[in-house]
């Protein structure tokens, strides 16, 4: 698997990216989806990295940096042919690596809660992440939480 920046230009991505949108609002309640859209992630502050097979997209993610010291994980996406691969913590290791190599001390991200999150948290409470404060713009309401994971 190779994970490279993306430029979000490949019509993969973009797909991906759609799928990852409709994803959050079938599941999220109205007023409670705080995904990244394209613009968005083609921000000033937000790289994004994703994973590939060949000419074959794996999976997506991004880090959005809020501050010197802190960075959000944003727009974490496997792409269903690609489940149980590996996907999503190989990308997860590439957004720790690149907070650690620009200094943070802090990664944070927001998600929901119910069944359909429960496999990404299984993933962020398995390398280290602990749940938290809401942090950033955020509110905490019924159904989202936070999770933090501390650089040093």
């Amino acid at each position: 698997m190779d994970i490279r920046q993306d430029d979000l230009s490949s019509e993969q991505t973009q797909d991906l990216l759609r799928l990852h949108l409709a994803g959050m609002h079938a599941n999220t309640p109205a007023g409670h989806v705080f995904a990244l859209d394209l613009s968005g992630l083609k921000a000033p502050g937000v790289t994004v990295w994703s994973a590939w097979e060949g000419e074959a997209i794996c999976g997506i993610g991004a880090l959005k940096q809020l501050d010197p010291a802190t960075g959000e994980i944003k727009s974490m996406r496997t792409h269903p042919d690609h489940l149980r691969k590996g996907v999503a913590a190989a990308i997860l290791e590439r957004i720790i690596g690149e907070a650690r190599s620009r200094g943070l001390k802090r990664l944070s991200l927001e998600t929901g809660r119910g069944e359909t999150f429960e496999p990404a948290l299984g993933l962020y409470r398995r390398r280290g992440f602990k749940d938290g404060e809401a942090f950033g713009d955020y509110e905490r309401s019924a159904f989202n939480q936070f999770l933090h994971l501390e650089l040093g």
